[in-house]
């Protein structure tokens, strides 16, 4: 390029063609961290249960809500054990400096198990599930599943499951038809070839000796109750789903990019929790959220819709004899979610120009939604203006993103219930190819680019 180009072009290129030695090491040493997450996180439960253990390690004591703070207080606040605020009291006058938010997501596309799913058909017994999220229901047919989740017994007492992930487990299995018999399913759209009502969990195809009926059922449920103590009753208050089993794993001759179940949002959700850990800073105070039911609207008591973040940034503001509203008026926040990495293999839905590159780094979208920007929080250009100065200050390589071409599409994060707080905010986060799939793929050097970024806007 010649120095009037580089001047005045603005151009993507891949992080991998530009880092020397000592940071590609960097990249793939934080990429196998985040990987050991994963694979120690396929539910919301189980990311707040290591979230908590990350937070406790570095020192971060539980928070009891309404509490007061001070200057140099480092708390998590364990929301249902689905909702995770990990938060650090800094120094600064906080109606001046505010308060900078990370707020991830950590609920992924799945199958849920149903209230009353058990039940036994030509020889076979199996789960009945409902699908959580955006999914691609053909996706999840044929495909080796685990099951994790709680089941909280009639007497109170509440037991954890996860079956699938070892060697010596069993895995579960959706039954697809044989090409053979497919011809009328072939007739069908790709939406409509797999309802919703035929995602059922193939569990066991031994019936109990000496049982009449339902004599499969029966030994599944004896299998059941023998290991976790529970009756097919303890379903209606339980909380199970069926992930992809296995571990997350490198992909390529080069170990670029990183194969696994649950990156859209957890590839988002260790850089806001490891950045909060590592920054050295005092002088800010920084909360870094790690949200449930996002893939369903951010509903609920553990949703960005809930009134929580307002209440701890009230407390903290109160404690410290700031005005709240003043205080949130002052603060800013990356909605630290995925965008849709250009894939050439599908490129006419994509407008190349305004669309993520893999390996090019963190992807700032500037407004999400559908369509006329339906649904967007549309973050202002004063505040785009200020990230990338602090980005340019600390050396965070980033590229611009929106989700796919003009009326083709398009998706929400939690900016826009952020932003309803009179919060400036922007999403911000690592480009997913196959997003929503059983497995995604995403780049360790966007990976990396995004923890680089989230430490620089703490900092």
């Amino acid at each position: 390029m010649s120095e009037l180009s580089d001047k005045l072009l603005y151009t993507k290129e891949s992080i991998y063609r530009t880092c020397d030695g000592d940071k590609k090491d960097k990249i793939f040493a934080y990429a196998k961290g985040y990987m050991q997450f994963l694979d120690a996180a396929k539910t919301e439960r189980e990311a707040v249960k290591v979230g908590v253990a990350m937070a406790e390690a570095r020192g971060y004591k539980p928070y009891v809500l309404g509490a007061p703070v001070k200057a140099g207080d480092c708390y998590y606040y364990n929301n249902r054990n689905k909702n995770l605020f990990v938060f650090r009291v800094g120094t600064a006058p906080i109606e001046e400096d505010g308060i900078r938010i990370i707020a991830a997501h950590i609920d992924s596309p799945r199958l849920d198990i149903k209230q009353c799913p058990v039940y036994e058909d030509s020889e076979m017994c199996f789960l009945k599930t409902h699908y959580y999220g955006g999914i691609k229901k053909y996706q999840w047919t044929a495909l080796p599943l685990a099951l994790h989740g709680v089941v909280v017994l009639k007497d109170g007492t509440q037991v954890e499951i996860s079956v699938g992930e070892d060697e010596s487990d069993p895995i579960f299995y959706i039954n697809d038809l044989l090409p053979h018999l497919s011809q009328e399913q072939y007739k069908k759209s790709l939406g409509e070839a797999i309802p919703g009502e035929s995602l059922n969990v193939l569990i066991g195809a031994m019936p109990m000796e000496g049982e009449d009926g339902d004599a499969i059922k029966m030994n599944v449920l004896r299998i059941l109750n023998e290991k976790y103590g529970m009756t097919e009753g303890d379903f209606l208050s339980a909380e199970i789903s069926a992930v992809p089993a296995g571990k997350a794993r490198d992909v390529g001759f080069d170990r670029a990019l990183i194969c696994a179940y649950g990156h859209d949002d957890r590839v988002c959700s260790y850089p806001a929790l490891t950045a909060i850990f590592d920054s050295q800073d005092t002088t800010h105070t920084v909360i870094s959220i790690l949200a449930d039911k996002e893939e369903v609207g951010s509903e609920g008591n553990t949703g960005m819709q809930s009134i929580l973040l307002q209440d701890i940034m009230d407390q903290i503001s109160i404690s410290l004899g700031a005005n709240p509203r003043i205080v949130r008026n002052a603060s800013y926040c990356l909605s630290a979610d995925v965008n849709a990495a250009y894939d050439p293999n599908f490129k006419g839905v994509y407008e190349k120009a305004n669309s993520a590159i893999l390996s090019c780094g963190a992807a700032l979208s500037k407004y999400t939604g559908s369509r006329g920007k339906s649904g967007s929080n549309d973050a202002s250009a004063e505040f785009i203006g200020k990230l990338r100065r602090i980005f340019a200050e600390h050396g965070v390589v980033w590229q611009s993103a929106e989700l796919g071409k003009v009326d083709q599409g398009g998706g929400g994060t939690v900016a826009k219930y952020i932003a309803g707080l009179n919060i400036e905010t922007v999403d911000l986060g690592v480009p997913v190819i196959s997003m929503h799939a059983p497995y995604e793929v995403i780049s360790k050097a966007d990976l990396y680019s995004t923890y680089e970024a989230f430490l620089a806007f703490i900092d």
